[in-house]
């Protein structure tokens, strides 16, 4: 019996994790689709010297599909149409709290599909959406009308600070009703009984 595959079976993991390493640290739902192929092709690659193939053959295919991975990657920073043409652009899926049904058609992507995306995302109502896209990489990007937009700390710190200022002018408001209150207010009933509001008025006039 061989026992080749033994070392065979550690190798593949060291180099796999190795060229992984190279193509850069994305999850699967973060791949364009043309990163998803390059994957796909070297985990079907990887497997082949366990079945019998050369296992340097392999690892010589398998890094020339990361070099490829990475001049796609690199003519796409440097060239938009390229860009484009290899990932492709985002798409608008909502506008001002209406779903755009064609560009969905165009997708290929139904409206509960939209909805499941933003559930998760924990969007209650499709109405509080101010712009949402299909990025490249599947995922849905979305921003809120103003009105339904959460609370930042921001926020709590201005609110905070008005409500302080607010409380100060009430305050002083009430230290001055308190003094207006204190001091007894003079009027033609009160000066009745009080002979020195007289003296302020001419003697044929009192």
């Amino acid at each position: 019996m061989e026992w080749d595959f033994i070392w065979k079976a550690a190798l593949i993991v060291v180099v796999g994790t190795f060229l992984l390493r190279i193509a850069g640290r994305k999850t699967i739902s973060q791949m364009t689709l043309a990163e998803t192929v390059i994957m796909i092709a070297i985990g079907s690659l990887l497997i082949q010297p366990v079945a019998g193939k050369n296992v340097w053959v392999t690892f010589m295919v398998g890094g020339i599909l990361i070099l490829t991975l990475l001049a796609m990657e690199y003519v796409q920073v440097k060239s938009d149409g390229l860009e484009r043409l290899i990932t492709g652009k985002s798409k608008v899926v909502i506008q001002n709290g209406k779903i755009q049904v064609k560009t969905l058609s165009r997708l290929r992507m139904t409206v509960d599909q939209l909805e499941m995306n933003l559930r998760q995302r924990n969007v209650t109502n499709i109405t509080d959406v101010d712009w949402a896209t299909l990025e490249p990489n599947g995922q849905v990007g979305f921003t809120l009308k103003q009105d339904s937009q959460p609370v930042t700390k921001k926020d709590l710190n201005q609110l905070i600070q008005a409500l302080e200022s607010n409380a100060q002018q009430l305050a002083q408001l009430k230290l001055q009703l308190a003094t207006e209150e204190a001091q007894p207010k003079q009027n033609i009933f009160t000066e009745i009984n009080d002979k020195r509001a007289k003296e302020n008025f001419p003697d044929q006039l009192q």
